[in-house]
This record gives C-alpha cells, structure tokens and sequence, in this order.
C-alpha cells in the first residue's frame, strides 16, 4: 500500500504543477485526477483523519476555486442554502474575482482552529489590490473525518482592524437563528505530507505540508 500511495501522489503533485492547481486541466487531465484522489482516499493510512492534520499546509490542486478552500468562503455557501440563491451569489462572486490572480493558499491547523491565508492581485485598471486574506475559523471534531467550522474573523494586509466576519454572518443569519453559520469538511485522506479535504458540495482540496 505505501508503495502504490507514494507512486499515486506523485502523479498527483505533477499534474498539479503542470495545471497550475488544476485550473487548467483538460478534461483527461480531471478524469484522471479524480481517479487518483478516490484511490487515494480508499488507501488512507491514518485513523481518525480529522484528528491528525495539525501544521502548515500548502494547497496544491482543488477541482473548484482555490480561494474557496477558505472559511470565509465556506460560511457564505452554508448561508446561501442550496438552489437558485447560491449558485446566483456563486456567479457574482465569480465575476468579481474574474481579473484576480492567486498566490500561496496556505491553511495552518493548531489548538482546534484554522488560519486560512489566501494571497491575491487584483487589477482593475489603472489600479490594483494586492494582498493577503487572512480568516481563523473554530474547528470542532464530531466525526473520524469530519469538522465543523465557525468562523470568528478576517483580516486584510493594510487594514489594522480586523473584522469580526462571524458576527457580521450571524446577523445575516435569521433562518439559523442569528447564530454563526457552520460549515463542514471532511478529510478522507491524510499523511506525513499530503491531505486531502472535501466540503459540502465535495469539492476536493489537496494540501501539501509546508
């Protein structure tokens, strides 16, 4: 098993780099992606997955917008709900982020919280933003694989303050009864190097340790 894990992820982590994170993959390409990541998952080597992903981690492949591997991101699409309302907010979301660019998409995991660091550039000309998108969330573990997240707040680099993100979706909130919206991910697969996480809609996320 460790023989066929360690030859399945570095197919895995060369596509990824010849995909730019899998944004570009052809449809061969995601095919074959999938592939290696349901093998992956049926191979996992650690017991209570969710439990053992403390560290540093760097994404290196998503089947959806890496910046959707952020908390912030993941709170907005449980607040939606399902049907016309989410995918049409998707759609905004998409066409505003359509002229930015992404760096390093960090995630570090420690004393049952997350940090999401998001890197991003984006034009608009003349002008530009260029900066860092920093979110902590809760981590609560309530299942082998699973966590559920409650974000707490998000900053920006050249903003002092920071924003208390979770208050601000809470208000929004009314059909959960005005509380934080939790999200959940599932990790089906973790090691000494490699993790890989799926959220509600079971977009997969692939993070190496840093």
């Amino acid at each position: 098993d460790e023989e066929i894990r360690d030859a399945l992820k570095r197919e895995l982590l060369l596509i990824s780099s010849v995909t730019s994170r899998g944004e570009f993959a052809s449809k061969e390409e995601r095919d074959l992606i999938i592939d290696i990541i349901t093998q992956l998952e049926a191979l996992n080597p650690t017991a209570d997955p969710a439990l053992n992903c403390d560290g540093e981690w760097d994404l290196c492949l998503a089947s959806t917008q890496s910046f959707r591997s952020s908390p912030f991101f993941l709170a907005v699409r449980t607040l939606l709900g399902d049907g016309d309302l989410a995918e049409r907010g998707f759609m905004i979301q998409d066409q505003v982020l359509s002229g930015a660019t992404f760096g390093r998409v960090r995630q570090i995991i420690s004393d049952n919280e997350l940090r999401s660091e998001v890197s991003l550039n984006i034009g608009f000309m003349p002008f530009s933003l260029e900066g860092r998108v920093v979110t902590t969330a809760a981590l609560e573990f309530c299942a082998p694989e699973k966590w559920n997240l409650s974000v707490k707040e998000t900053s920006i680099d050249n903003i002092p303050t920071a924003i208390p993100m979770g208050q601000i979706l809470s208000k929004l909130n009314v059909k959960g009864g005005s509380s934080v919206p939790i999200s959940t991910l599932k990790t089906f697969y973790v090691d000494e190097g490699l993790r890989i996480t799926r959220d509600l809609d079971d977009n997969f996320f692939v993070f190496a340790r840093a």
